[in-house]
């Protein structure tokens, strides 16, 4: 019976424990965040331009096709990685196709800047990607940095 006690006392601790972790409000990590992308243009000499969602985005070539909005079906090449350089996902050459409306925030909203055709870079604060949550690969609060290629808007 003791043992009993002791391992539902330490179980109760556990769950109570993790209780307040699932309950506890997310980070904000606006300042890091910008401090993060701003330090990073700087050190690498690029200019871009900041939309009023704080989402960063360099446009190194328009392209002539059409416009998605974010509402299209995009085919997009890309490279993603982190400030540091690591890349933590990529595509092929040929892209892959997705809805803009069933991506993170800064995607659905930095591929319509582009056309098809168009290429550059988006430098995507965590609250516009997966904010304080960790994903397999990629931490809490983390900027998200694409190379991007939109070849094709259905």
């Amino acid at each position: 019976m003791k043992h009993f006690l002791s391992a539902l006392f330490a179980l109760t601790l556990f769950i109570s424990g993790s209780d307040k972790d699932l309950n506890a409000p997310p980070k904000d990590y606006s300042a890091e965040n910008e401090k993060e992308i701003t330090d990073y243009l700087t050190k690498n000499k690029l200019t871009a331009q900041r939309s009023d969602s704080g989402l960063y985005y360099i446009i190194n070539e328009q392209g002539t096709g059409k416009q998605p909005t974010s509402s299209s079906t995009v085919t997009v090449a890309y490279k993603g990685y982190f400030t540091n350089g690591n890349v933590f996902d990529q595509s092929s050459e040929a892209g892959i196709s997705f809805p803009l409306s069933k991506v993170i925030p800064g995607w659905t909203e930095g591929i319509t800047y582009f056309k098809e055709g168009g290429s550059g870079v988006l430098l995507i604060p965590s609250r516009l990607a997966y904010g304080s949550y960790n994903r397999p690969g990629i931490p809490a609060g983390s900027v998200l940095l694409f190379d991007v290629k939109l070849v094709s808007t259905n």
